[in-house]
């Protein structure tokens, strides 16, 4: 035994990082939020800038807004955050759209409109969204793929702070943000509807956080319900969307940002909160539960159906119940992969499932990242009682999540632009909110066919029949429409549309996949439970991936590519845990790190032989 005195510990080193200068950030459609002034990487020389690449589409993106809004607070006299707006529809890369969402979701910070997606491809982007951390003198020092990095980057940007100030290169003062002006209307993106008992309607005001009573015109305002602030209080909603009336004439209300659902009831006026704790749900969270004590994501529509209401549950791409009378939540259908796969409840993938309409025995659904129209069918003899057993997602119109665009006829070749609204009609059919492509549409199943009823109406997001009419949600006119049902269908020329991120070309035969995932400085990946990291891989077709398909706790993986297959998509989820690495912390805070990619490829002889998808970090390769 040596009794000598322990050596003094050295303090640690400052960790060496690497040096990749940053790319200049060019975008066609200019720069919002600035006062009408171009910048330049060198107007940010001296702050510590986070280039957040996100699309109004993606409901990763969203989050990961709300994510940075208290960082954003807490640094700003040291940190500036950009967005780059990289679209995916094409309806996304129209100037005005991008003028729109900046508003709609509060973006508080210059925005740079890419849609040639020229700074996506010079910082090598591959997925939505995706956070590059650029120091004071200008150098690439990390990236973030997916949502749940924030408490990362703020440890960084610490480190950033605290090592330039010694240094001499940190500038600290006001950023280059400029509000624009305010624009009075009585709605202000609008997102769903419900027609009350009384003939009023009631309208979700998501940007302004607010319920607004409107009389049978449309157009009076007979009430505004909630603060009008961001909150999750009894007074306060953020950015609320669906609406469903329960048997006992109160609303149940998808409180989307505040990650809940709340009731109002229109004869007292009173709200209250019966499900979500206001926490984002995560992988590993409970999926059912007491609903006060489970935690939801961003749900987005709710509907009244087989006793139960059900939650179009965008963030996690599922679909979830509320039981009233038991006071409990579960999950009904999806597995919380994106994509198209139909099947048994258990086992389907949807994206962005964002719109509801209860139809006898079927639940109609718009799955807006496929650009499709689904739904769940109930079993015929209602043998299920209430359990998943029996119950299917089937498609009627929509092919998987890069295929797009606004073609009428047979539903096995129609095509719809990202819907996020879906109405039953009287006569069996349904009207579906084609939300990218201004347009309502019709399909028919006794028919199989699909039709256009109206255009010209600007990011319609939901509808409500009243008598022989349908009134429309103009979003992005910030109104109720009303139209006549027409008997006739509205001739378009048709149009088809793929993603616009151009394709990876890797070589036939093996690839080797890496995600790049680095623990942030002072964490550790969490073990305690066994392997703390997932990934799993598929492809479009399957037909692509000869070997390598499956799930696994591995962050890389030998892929075997099919020489016959020209080209297809890589879908790849990835998840990492990380905890505070104290070993006196006998319960250290813990972190998870998630992200899906749909990689475009295309096989070609001699090109790349490895793939590498950044989840957090640098590529070191």
């Amino acid at each position: 035994m040596n009794d000598a005195a322990p050596a003094p510990t050295p303090a640690p080193a400052p960790r060496r990082r690497a040096r990749v200068r940053a790319p200049e950030l060019i975008g066609k459609g200019g720069w919002l939020n600035t006062g009408g002034k171009d910048l330049t990487l060198a107007d940010f020389r001296g702050r510590v800038l986070i280039l957040d690449f996100w699309t109004f589409c993606c409901i990763n993106c969203l989050h990961v807004l709300d994510e940075l809004r208290e960082l954003e607070e807490k640094h700003r006299d040291t940190v500036v955050i950009v967005g780059v707006h990289s679209p995916k529809f094409v309806h996304e890369a129209d100037h005005a759209a991008v003028v729109d969402a900046v508003e709609r979701y509060e973006v508080h910070h210059p925005v740079l409109d890419d849609p040639e997606l020229a700074t996506w491809k010079q910082y090598a982007v591959r997925a939505w969204p995706t956070l590059v951390v650029i120091d004071p003198e200008g150098y690439v020092v990390a990236q973030h793929a997916g949502e749940g990095h924030a408490h990362a980057i703020e440890r960084l940007v610490e480190e950033l702070e605290a090592e330039h100030e010694a240094k001499g290169t940190l500038r600290r003062g006001e950023g280059p943000y400029v509000a624009p002006e305010p624009v009075a209307t009585d709605l202000r993106f609008p997102g769903k509807a419900l027609l009350l008992p009384s003939g009023n309607f009631l309208v979700s005001d998501s940007t302004r956080h607010q319920l607004v009573e409107l009389a049978p015109d449309g157009e009076t305002v007979v009430r505004r319900v909630g603060s009008g602030s961001r909150g999750f209080t009894a007074e306060s909603f953020s950015e609320p969307q669906g609406l469903a009336l329960l048997p006992d004439g109160r609303v149940v209300v998808a409180d989307t940002v505040n990650h809940a659902l709340r009731t109002f009831d229109p004869v007292t006026g009173a709200v209250e909160t019966v499900a979500g704790t206001g926490r984002q749900w995560w992988q590993g969270s409970p999926t059912s539960g007491p609903a006060m004590e489970v935690d939801l994501s961003s749900p987005w529509d709710v509907a009244w159906w087989q006793g139960k209401v059900w939650i179009a549950m965008a963030g996690v791409h599922q679909l979830w119940t509320w039981d009233p009378e038991t006071a409990a939540v579960a999950v009904a259908a999806g597995t919380t992969n994106e994509g198209l796969v139909d099947g048994p409840v258990a086992e389907a993938w949807f994206a962005q499932p964002s719109g509801l309409a209860a139809a006898g025995d079927r639940l109609w659904i718009a799955d807006s990242e496929t650009s499709a129209l689904r739904y769940v069918q109930a079993p015929a003899d209602g043998s299920a009682g209430g359990s998943a057993d029996g119950y299917a997602i089937v498609t009627a119109v929509g092919s998987g999540l890069f295929d797009f665009g606004h073609r009428d006829g047979d539903a096995a070749q129609a095509l719809l632009q990202h819907p996020l609204g879906v109405t039953a009609l009287p006569d069996g059919s349904v009207a579906v909110c084609d939300t990218y492509n201004h347009a309502l549409r019709r399909y028919d199943p006794a028919t199989g066919q699909v039709s256009t009823l109206a255009t010209d109406l600007r990011e319609p997001s939901d509808a409500v029949l009243v008598d022989d009419d349908i009134v429309v949600v103009e979003s992005a006119r910030h109104r109720l429409t009303r139209l006549h049902l027409p008997e006739e269908a509205v001739r378009v020329d048709a149009v088809a549309h793929r993603t616009r991120r151009a394709a990876t070309e890797v070589a036939p035969g093996t690839l080797r996949l890496d995600v790049v995932f680095q623990a942030p400085a002072g964490q550790k990946l969490d073990t305690r439970y066994g392997p703390s990291t997932r990934l799993l891989v598929s492809s479009t077709p399957p037909e692509l991936l000869l070997g390598g398909e499956g799930q696994g706790t591995d962050l890389f993986r030998e892929l075997e590519l099919n020489p016959e297959v020209a080209e297809g998509v890589l879908h790849v989820s990835a998840m990492a845990a990380s905890c505070d690495d104290d070993p006196a912390n006998e319960y250290p805070a813990c972190h998870v790190h998630q992200q899906d990619w749909g990689v475009p490829v295309r096989l070609v002889p001699d090109a790349a032989t490895r793939l590498p998808l950044v989840l957090a970090g640098l590529d070191a390769e």
